[in-house]
């Protein structure tokens, strides 16, 4: 029986082995990441923390947390990306990945048109020399985690990382990375206006 490559990734990052962009933030039922191998920034995954093949599986807590969880990650892609909408998918299909994960991708204002809706994914499985750098998505996830503990949202845990990142939206602001469990007050709202000016509409 060949391995599940999302529950080794899973094991890792509960052993506080994995790289920011792979443990951007965590739930009781899932974790944030960023995607690997794709030539797109703000490629995110919401990966079940339990292996699980379908959505039929999922119990009523995880599915409770999935709904709000999918529209916080989605907010935090517009201030950092700019992003004017997101894409969400789900298959379980790659024969290395038989588990439930949660596709959510910044979809940019300037997306080519060979790379909108389904089309998108002809940017996921590249080489190495197309794709996202791990520096970038080190500095997208800590982004993305900043804005996670920002709306302050109930149950949501950013990992603890060593290494400061700089935000990308303003840039004069750091991230540290320290873990901190957030409550249920959403600042996103304020955060995502005060980032993007009067001119520009991400919503």
């Amino acid at each position: 029986m060949t391995p599940c490559r999302t529950c080794e990734l899973i094991d890792r990052r509960n052993r506080g082995e994995a790289p920011p962009w792979d443990s951007i933030a965590r739930t009781p039922g899932w974790d944030v990441v960023h995607a690997f191998g794709t030539g797109v920034e703000g490629w995110l995954v919401l990966a079940a923390r339990r292996h699980i093949v379908a959505v039929a599986e999922m119990t009523d807590a995880e599915a409770t947390e999935l709904g709000p969880l999918i529209k916080r990650v989605s907010q935090a892609l517009a201030v950092v990306t700019g992003c004017v909408k997101t894409y969400i998918a789900q298959f379980a299909e790659d024969p290395l990945h038989p588990h439930v994960h949660v596709h959510v991708i910044a979809r940019t204002p300037d997306q080519p048109a060979d790379q909108r809706g389904p089309k998108i994914f002809s940017r996921a499985g590249l080489p190495p020399e197309e794709c996202v750098s791990e520096q970038r998505m080190n500095e997208i996830a800590a982004a993305v985690a900043e804005l996670l503990n920002d709306q302050r949202s109930a149950g949501i845990i950013v990992p603890t990382t060593t290494r400061k990142f700089r935000r990308l939206l303003p840039a004069d602001r750091l991230c540290d990375g320290r873990s901190v469990v957030i409550n249920s007050t959403s600042r996103c709202a304020n955060a995502r206006r005060a980032s993007r000016g009067p001119s520009q509409d991400c919503s």
